[in-house]
């Protein structure tokens, strides 16, 4: 019996190692490893390539173009003229639409900004109204004492009374 279950064990072992090796043959199996060595390899040579020609598209964009003169027939100055024109126009645009894209990721602070801004005005709003009221209450307040005392100040003065 032991024997059997010994057995039975040994084999659900086995089952459970070519299970895992079924599930993993297609990352442990030399011939996959080796197409994606080589799906690599490829990647690496276009990076390489790109690197490349960033660096000679650089050197190129350092290098001045100012004392260069470039033949251009007579006839096409006149267009050549406008080009020039239209590149400057282009390239302002160009700038502004960059600033505003950059200034996109800051538009949630912006927003989160205004929000506080607006709580603000409005408490600021509250308190200004209740500052006010406060403010008639003391005129109303004022107006009664002023004219309080004025007729007692009459009674006082000319023994009148003007109730």
């Amino acid at each position: 019996m032991a024997n059997i279950q010994a057995e039975i064990n040994e084999k659900k072992l086995r089952t459970e190692i070519l299970q895992l090796e079924k599930e993993t043959a297609d990352i442990a199996h030399p011939f996959y490893l080796g197409k994606k060595c080589k799906i690599l390899e490829d990647m690496n040579r276009h990076l390489e390539a790109v690197l490349k020609e960033k660096r000679t598209l650089r050197k190129m964009l350092i290098k001045p173009r100012c004392q260069e003169s470039l033949p251009i027939e007579a006839t096409f100055h006149k267009y050549v003229v406008e080009l020039l024109a239209e590149a400057v126009t282009f390239i302002e645009k160009l700038e502004s639409h960059l600033q505003t894209i950059r200034s996109i990721p800051q538009i949630p602070n912006v927003m989160k900004n205004m929000d506080t801004a607006l709580t603000k005005t409005e408490i600021l709003m509250i308190e200004l109204e209740e500052l006010g009221e406060q403010i008639l209450k003391w005129s109303e307040l004022q107006k009664e004492v002023y004219s309080d005392s004025i007729c007692n100040t009459a009674e006082l003065d000319f023994g009148l009374s003007l109730t």
